[in-house]
């Protein structure tokens, strides 16, 4: 846990926030801070990738730790609803929203919230793939391809967010059959499953893999802060996540996680990501979209089911498959 030790006088009479959350660090930390200068609430904060806060929530249901859990791919977000693990709470600040956010309020019965959106894609460090004389890839058949042999991360689906987002989306543009197919043969590219949904790409910036699996807006950062790093979308389509907030049912400072809840929702709030790079598409209609930002309107998107690939029995029936059949395979 990460105190906000600096802010802990005033916070004194405001009480307290555990936040866990899912974004980058850097925004995580950005608003936490934001958040107790502007409320006097002293808030602790915990940074893990979104299948693994969705595991400490289960684990610690009977007895919550947390109040609020704050961005992540939004399919755990909807099973942590649908277990009951997380609290209904219907924001007044809905109405400032896109319909993409409003639905999965609804979809939830208002037990979380979109508070950004962003597009599956490819990251790949340019100078590398230049040395090796390897053509970035443009579509997602491209991936399994001699050139990249031992070249690719993804994230381990089992702790990632992303890297679950990833394999249903290949279920939803090929069918399933075709889908377990595809990754097995992408299993012999493979030279790692890290925990993190982030992971990956930040391997590609330092130059220790080729390409990654990644959120393409996690890409536009690690390009900005030097890197060699570039994207590209696949040419079949692609998923995208909806990244959500929740308040943990039985939080012991339920009032505060309120607080927070409104305050995130807000244009001031959301261009905190912006200010701490990260560069998803916000959802309250009135905070600019940041010009880094990838254009979600002019990406080839499928129609995510989030209603069905949202569900616990869907994710865990996926992911005991892709450890059956995938993950146990050698490489």
């Amino acid at each position: 846990m990460l105190g906000l030790g600096a802010l802990a006088a005033p916070a004194a009479a405001q009480g307290s926030l555990n936040l866990y959350c899912s974004a980058q660090v850097e925004w995580c930390q950005a608003a936490a801070n934001a958040f107790a200068k502007e409320t006097g609430i002293r808030v602790s904060m915990s940074q893990k990738g979104s299948g693994e806060v969705l595991a400490q929530i289960r684990a610690e249901a009977q007895n919550p730790r947390g109040d609020i859990w704050y961005g992540g791919t939004g399919d755990p977000h909807l099973q942590a609803a649908e277990d009951n693990l997380t609290a209904e709470y219907r924001s007044p600040m809905l109405d400032q929203l896109y319909d993409w956010a409003q639905k999965q309020a609804r979809d939830s019965q208002y037990r979380t919230v979109g508070i950004y959106a962003g597009a599956l894609g490819f990251g790949f460090n340019t100078e590398l793939l230049a040395r090796r004389n390897i053509t970035p890839p443009a579509c997602w058949r491209d991936l399994l391809t001699p050139p990249f042999r031992n070249e690719i991360q993804m994230a381990n689906p089992q702790s990632s967010g992303t890297a679950y987002v990833m394999i249903a989306t290949m279920v939803q543009v090929m069918g399933e059959e075709a889908a377990f197919d595809y990754l097995k043969q992408l299993h012999r590219n493979i030279n790692a499953y890290p925990r993190s949904g982030t992971a990956p790409v930040k391997a590609v910036a330092r130059g220790e893999t080729g390409v990654s699996i990644s959120f393409v807006h996690d890409v536009v950062t690690e390009r900005l802060g030097g890197f060699p790093a570039q994207f590209a979308l696949p040419c079949e389509g692609t998923g995208y996540e909806i990244g959500s907030m929740s308040i943990i049912r039985g939080s012991r400072n339920e009032r505060n996680a309120r607080r927070f809840y409104d305050w995130a929702l807000t244009p001031a709030a959301q261009q905190i990501g912006a200010e701490a790079k990260s560069f998803q598409t916000p959802s309250n209609r009135s905070t600019p979209v940041p010009a880094e930002a990838p254009q979600m309107s002019q990406i080839r998107l499928i129609d995510y089911d989030f209603a069905k690939y949202g569900t616990s029995a869907e994710r865990r029936r996926l992911i005991e498959r892709w450890d059956r059949e995938v993950n146990s395979l050698p490489r």
